[in-house]
C-alpha cells in the first residue's frame, strides 16, 4: 500500500510528518488481533493442514531455510550499487517507492508465468518469490543508507522479513527487536555464529502459514495466471510497506506512542 495518504500540513517538516505516519504504522501493527482476524486465522490453520498438499509445504520450508541462509552468509544478493549517504530521507522514500513499484511488477509476472504452468511450475514459484524479495530488501537498506556488505544489516533484513510475515501475536517480539537494533547491534555475535538469533522453526512456520493461503489458490487450475500474479503483487507490497518503515525508523530515531508502546523522541 502507498505510505502516504496523508498531504504534510503547512506547520509540518517531513520529518514531522514521517514521524506521525510511523505513530499510526505501529499502531496498526501491533494492535491486538481482533475476533474476525482470529477466525480467519483459524481458518487459514485448518485450510493449511486440512488441503494444502504436503508437498507444497515441504517445498516452502526447504526454500525459505536454504535462502534465507544464504542471504547472510553469501554476498550474492548484495546491490552494485553503493548504499547512499548525505541524502533526504524524503528523497529516499521517493527512491523507496520507485523500487517497490518494480519489484511488484517483478513479482507479478513471475506468479503470472509460473501460474500458467500447473501444480509444478506453481510450487517453483515460492522459492523464486523469496530470491525477488530479498533483492528487493537488499537494495532498499542501500537506499535508505545501510550497507548490506555487514551481515548485522544482513541479519536486520531477516527481522523485517519475519515481521513482515508474522502473526500479530509474534510482532511485537519482532519490532522490539527491531526498535532497539542501533541500541544492540554492538552486542550481536561474530557472523559466523549468526544462526543461534534465529528460530529457524518459528521462522519458517510463519511465512509459511503468512503466504499459503494466498500461493496455494495459484494452485487452482484455470486460475493460476491471475491469482499468482495477485497473490505476489500483494505480498511483495506488504514487505515494502513494512521494510520502508523499518528504516526510516531507524533514521526517524524511534517512534513516540502515548499508551503501552514504546516511546523514543
Amino acid at each position: 500500500m502507498p505510505l502516504y495518504k496523508d498531504s504534510i500540513s503547512e506547520d509540518q517538516t517531513y520529518d514531522q510528518h514521517v514521524r506521525a505516519e510511523l505513530n499510526r504504522w505501529v499502531r496498526r501493527l501491533l494492535r491486538r488481533p481482533g475476533l474476525i482476524e482470529r477466525a480467519s486465522k483459524a481458518m487459514q490453520n485448518k485450510f493449511n493442514d486440512k488441503i494444502v498438499p504436503k508437498r507444497v509445504h515441504t517445498v516452502i520450508t526447504v526454500a525459505v531455510k536454504g535462502l534465507i541462509k544464504a542471504v547472510v552468509i553469501g554476498l550474492d544478493f548484495i546491490p552494485k550499487s553503493p548504499p547512499l549517504y548525505e541524502v533526504s530521507l524524503q528523497k529516499r522514500d521517493q527512491l523507496a517507492e520507485r523500487a517497490l513499484a518494480k519489484y511488484k511488477k517483478i513479482a507479478a509476472a513471475e506468479g503470472a508465468g509460473t501460474g500458467l504452468g500447473g501444480f509444478t511450475m506453481g510450487v517453483a514459484d515460492f522459492p523464486a518469490l523469496i530470491v525477488i524479495k530479498m533483492k528487493f530488501l537488499f537494495e532498499l537498506a542501500h537506499i535508505y543508507g545501510f550497507s548490506t556488505k555487514d551481515y548485522r544489516e544482513r541479519l536486520f533484513l531477516l527481522y523485517v522479513f519475519q515481521l513482515a510475515f508474522s502473526s500479530q501475536e509474534k510482532r511485537p517480539e519482532l519490532f522490539k527487536v527491531i526498535l532497539n537494533w542501533e541500541e544492540n547491534i554492538g552486542s550481536w555475535p561474530v557472523e559466523e555464529r549468526y544462526e543461534q538469533q534465529i528460530d529457524w522453526d518459528q521462522f519458517q512456520r510463519e511465512y509459511r502459514d503468512a503466504i499459503d493461503f494466498r500461493k496455494t489458490l495459484q494452485l487452482i487450475p484455470g486460475l493460476g495466471a491471475i491469482i499468482g500474479a495477485w497473490a505476489n503483487y500483494g505480498l511483495v507490497d506488504d514487505l515494502g510497506t513494512v521494510g520502508m518503515n523499518c528504516f526510516r525508523l531507524r533514521i526517524a530515531g524511534g517512534v513516540y506512542l502515548e499508551n503501552d508502546h514504546p516511546k523514543r523522541y
